[in-house]
């Protein structure tokens, strides 16, 4: 019975693997859109939503990997050299998740500045395109003004 719940475990850990590997894959696409020339919010968007996704499955499976590692906890304690070989598979996996879990955070660190680097040189051009309106107008406005000069040197005895 442990042997099949070991064997659970370790099902579990390596479909959480494979999520984290498509995680990486969706931090790398992100990556690429703020990295080239024409940055496409849309696809963007998209990436965020189908990552989310698979963060919501990633918990799904840390959910029932702790429900099911609850169970097991118990019966391995008197048994542990009997399961010597799946518990050091499972340790190897543990330190493998370990790893994407600490490789996907860099992305998100990198991506997110990034992501702050783009809004921010958007707010510029925002902000340029402001002044440069606001200093048309108000040349629009001076120059409306100066047209309409009155006549301070006329001769009034006509």
């Amino acid at each position: 019975m442990t042997e099949n719940y070991l064997s659970l475990l370790e099902e579990s850990l390596r479909r959480k693997l494979q999520v984290m590997a498509e995680i990486q894959a969706y931090n790398l696409r992100q990556q690429e859109i703020f990295q080239s020339g024409n940055v496409d919010m849309d696809r963007f968007d998209e990436y965020v939503e189908e990552k989310g996704a698979l963060i919501d499955r990633v918990n799904n499976l840390d959910s029932g990997f702790e429900k099911l590692y609850a169970k097991v906890a118990k019966q391995l304690e008197g048994g542990r050299a009997q399961y010597a070989s799946q518990i050091r598979v499972l340790q190897g996996l543990i330190t493998e998740v370990t790893d994407a879990s600490v490789t996907i955070q860099a992305q998100e660190a990198r991506n997110k500045k990034l992501i702050e680097d783009y809004f921010r040189k958007e707010r510029e051009g925002i902000r340029d395109g402001r002044r440069s309106s606001k200093a048309a107008i108000n040349y629009y406005k001076n120059m409306n003004k100066s047209s309409v000069v009155m006549p301070y040197f006329m001769d009034s005895k006509k």
